[in-house]
């Protein structure tokens, strides 16, 4: 079941559009993972960066904002490597690396972490991150079952996203995605996010990402509002 799951998940990948988009799905394969976090990053060769993740915007606008790339072990250790690492193997000893840990651990950054360092054929750097809170046993033991699947999803992620930036994916329409449409007809027809998100097999936190992308695309102000909206103007049928 769970590997049916995944490859559904996986299936639905090529299907996004935007990296607005991926950036819901992303929150979807965080739940399939069953961890706190996942991030993909990328550079290419003319310094562009982009990416998709899970953490809060406003951490990741901190981090960038104190230039914490110079100091970061995660992505230190990455650079010098072209294999799959457990946080656990870097080097946290100066005085920098534990005061960006203990910043992070209260922006809700868990303490495990799994990182897969990919270098692209046209000069591009990426880094796919998984994240979690938990003690060392239980994250060797998932590691240990899911490392493969991750290593998989990384490069599946990196190579769409690439297309996306090269614009080979064509833009995404003013339409709504097929999972933002299931998530607002189970809500106009009175289900709560409790209900919807069981209903979907989704987190609550995904779901509002779902609703969040299509108040977005539909200009509504809440939740209420992008449901009428999209019921107006023949996007759901309940």
């Amino acid at each position: 079941m769970a590997g049916e799951k995944l490859e559904a998940l996986l299936d639905r990948l090529p299907t996004t559009k935007s990296i607005d988009e991926l950036q819901v799905w992303t929150h979807e394969l965080r739940d399939w993972l069953a961890v706190k976090h996942v991030l993909y990053h990328t550079v290419n060769k003319r310094g562009e960066r982009a990416g998709t993740f899970t953490y809060s915007r406003e951490w990741a606008e901190r981090y960038l904002a104190n230039n914490y790339e110079a100091i970061d072990p995660v992505l230190l250790g990455a650079l010098r490597r072209n294999h799959p690492m457990d946080w656990k193997m870097l080097d946290w000893s100066s005085p920098q690396a534990r005061k960006l840990m203990r910043e992070a651990r209260g922006a809700g950054i868990g303490n495990q972490g799994w990182s897969v360092p990919i270098w692209g054929p046209n000069g591009e750097f990426a880094l796919f991150v998984v994240n979690h809170e938990t003690d060392d046993a239980t994250w060797e033991a998932w590691t240990r079952r899911h490392a493969k699947d991750v290593l998989l999803i990384s490069h599946l992620v990196h190579q769409h996203f690439m297309r996306l930036m090269n614009r080979e994916v064509a833009e995404a329409t003013p339409d709504l995605s097929p999972r933002e449409k299931e998530a607002l007809t189970l809500l106009s027809l009175g289900h709560s996010r409790a209900q919807v998100a069981d209903q979907l097999s989704i987190s609550e936190s995904t779901l509002r990402a779902y609703i969040d992308s299509a108040r977005h695309k539909l200009g509504a102000q809440n939740t209420t509002h992008a449901v009428a909206q999209a019921l107006a103007r023949g996007m759901i049928v309940p």
